[in-house]
């Protein structure tokens, strides 16, 4: 499984293969086939961006995100807190993401991450969120989280994270890029820290 994902930059990921799972798209290229799914868990121009998913959505593709988006973009599915949804042979629940006490990310506007289980793997994406309640009950294989600290988890608490869901990977994203984004160095650092039950994996940006 871990060889289907690829990090797009900032906080985009595509899982390759059936079903293609786009995960909030922002200044990422066409491919030859559209996603058959697109998760966008709230409505911030880097995750929610109306130009990148017209330019990569097809007939067919489903879109998931919660109301926030539904406001933004057109025939969106909305999914609320731990409600799941069959996409293929993928199922996707939604996980609250939010950052107490953060205006950037205030619990009411209702964030959203997702956990992605298919072909037996857990696939957690954290989203624009610190660690709040009901990430205790998650149990995934892979999470996919932010370390840059902005309104969000940094290095410190990306850590705390994995050591209490005990993934086997966790591949750290809003990383080596400019601006708000932690720094390489920050990267290796949090790899570094990581406890040997679970494996932190630097990608390199494909698109």
């Amino acid at each position: 499984m871990i060889e289907r994902i690829q990090w797009q930059g900032h906080g985009s990921f595509a899982i390759v293969g059936s079903p293609f799972i786009q995960i909030a798209p922002w200044r990422v290229v066409k491919r030859e086939s559209p996603p058959d799914v697109i998760l966008v868990g709230h409505d911030h121009y880097d995750h929610c961006s109306p130009a990148d998913i017209a330019k990569i959505r097809g007939e067919d593709t489903k879109v998931i995100g919660n109301e926030g988006v539904a406001r933004v973009i057109e025939n969106t599915t909305v999914l609320r807190e731990w409600h799941s949804i069959r996409a293929g042979r993928a199922s996707i629940k939604a996980v609250p993401a939010y950052s107490p006490g953060d205006p950037r990310h205030p619990p009411e506007a209702g964030g959203l991450g997702f956990v992605i289980s298919l072909d037996y793997f857990d696939i957690y994406y954290v989203g624009d969120s610190q660690i709040v309640p009901g990430m205790e009950q998650l149990r995934p294989d892979i999470v996919l989280l932010p370390i840059d600290g902005y309104g969000r988890l940094g290095t410190d608490a990306a850590l705390r994270l994995i050591d209490m869901l005990q993934p086997r990977w966790a591949i750290p994203y809003n990383w080596g890029g400019a601006g708000e984004e932690a720094t390489q160095l920050d990267a290796q650092s949090f790899k570094s820290r990581a406890r040997a039950q679970t494996e932190v994996l630097l990608l390199p940006i494909t698109q």
